[in-house]
């Protein structure tokens, strides 16, 4: 990290004045399934949406009351996604918010709401009204039972923070997420919440948060479908006690890079447990004539099933590797392309090398596999995320929904 940071144990509720509960409604079977987050006092806020032309009900109503960009609550469920559910799923996600404002005692418009899980079938509210009372009165420092609460078929708990100063206060970024399939760029398939106890002005949240999701969870793929109920969402309520940013400048720089490696820490989780997964793959691409350049090659090599299978079966088919980067989009040069897998060097100027399969086969059996990928003609270069492609993804997704 450029600035000075550390990384902290905790994640949501590690910013001060942060609360957080996770408890079971009955959405799914014996596990926690509904969470709910609090600001002790109104927070600047902001959020970052699916690309995916089908929304869910939730995220409609969350992203017309972030436009205010203010918020203190938020309450989530897993089990159902409440998508495709037409008016009266988007009655539905009013009334859920309204129930943990009830509960919380606090402004409704004040109050966001998600959901993740099956799409297609209405919310039992009933079971979500039953717990909502006793969601509100475990709300404590329990960010941890939060982020267990909201996981779908992940087999992880995804949390992490940084501290950091600002102003010559100390400031702590905490995060969670979901997700682990259905994951892909422009807003993978997933959830993630961030908070902070610095203070900063909605507007510079707003740009913080795209900069932070560009590098992070845009970066990232297990398996090339986006959701329809993707979001990210930061809260920044100033309890740290900090001058407000308010412009841009070292401050904002700080604050954004904390954020972004907050954010990047909780993409790599994901990618990693993706779906049947047994490794996280890294690719970075260098040298490429522009950033965009740089970050369609990387998504598109992560996103290969064909290079995801070659990973899992730790064979070194550095031709699927190119290939997925000629139809990515990117524009370079095919014969100055360098590719490593590893420390093992496989191709230069976009032919093979003679190289150790067995080495090879090594670098690819690693946690992450990291494969590079040079292509030699500029200054700019990316990272993308994604995970190896096994039997068990078919297993899970075959059955997810019976």
């Amino acid at each position: 990290m450029g600035v000075s940071m550390e990384w902290a144990a905790g994640g949501v509720t590690l910013p001060q004045g942060f609360r957080a509960s996770g408890v079971a409604a009955g959405l799914k079977k014996a596990k926690k399934d509904l969470a709910l987050l609090v600001s002790t006092v109104p927070a600047a806020a902001a959020g970052v949406f699916t690309a995916n032309l089908v929304k869910a009900a939730p995220l409609l109503v969350t992203a017309e009351r972030l436009r205010k960009g203010t918020a203190q609550a938020l309450i989530v469920n897993s089990g159902n996604a409440n998508a495709c559910t037409g008016t009266e799923g988007y009655a539905d996600a009013v009334a859920m918010a309204g129930m943990a404002a009830a509960a919380l005692q606090l402004p409704e418009e004040l109050v966001l709401v998600c959901s993740t899980g099956v799409i297609g079938r209405r919310l039992p509210l009933a079971k979500i009204e039953a717990a909502v009372p006793a969601a509100a009165a475990a709300v404590r420092k329990a960010g941890h039972d939060a982020a267990e609460a909201i996981l779908t078929t992940d087999t992880v708990v995804k949390e992490a923070a940084v501290r950091f100063s600002m102003g010559g206060r100390p400031c702590v970024i905490g995060g969670m997420a979901k997700g682990s399939g259905m994951i892909h760029p422009n807003m993978a398939t997933m959830l993630a919440f961030l908070t902070t106890d610095a203070a900063i002005e909605a507007g510079l949240l707003r740009r913080a948060l795209k900069e932070a999701v560009d590098q992070s969870f845009n970066m990232i793929t297990v398996d090339g479908d986006s959701s329809t109920n993707d979001m990210v969402l930061v809260l920044a309520n100033g309890c740290a006690g900090n001058p407000v940013i308010s412009g841009p400048g070292l401050e904002y720089q700080t604050f954004a890079e904390a954020l972004t490696a907050v954010a990047v820490a909780l993409a790599k989780k994901v990618a990693r447990d993706g779906e049947g997964a047994t490794r996280l793959i890294e690719v970075q691409v260098k040298g490429a004539r522009t950033l965009n350049d740089a970050r369609t090659a990387a998504r598109a090599i992560a996103g290969s099933n064909l290079v995801k299978a070659a990973v899992f079966g730790r064979d070194a088919n550095w031709g699927r590797i190119i290939c997925a980067a000629g139809y990515s989009g990117a524009l370079f040069d095919p014969s100055a392309v360098d590719i490593f897998l590893g420390a093992e060097q496989v191709a230069q100027d976009g032919a093979g090398l003679p190289f150790s399969e067995e080495r090879a086969g090594r670098e690819l059996a690693q946690d992450p596999a990291l494969i590079t990928v040079d292509f030699k003609e500029g200054d700019y270069s990316a990272t993308a995320w994604g995970c190896d492609l096994t039997y068990d993804y078919v297993s899970i997704n075959a059955s997810y929904r019976t």
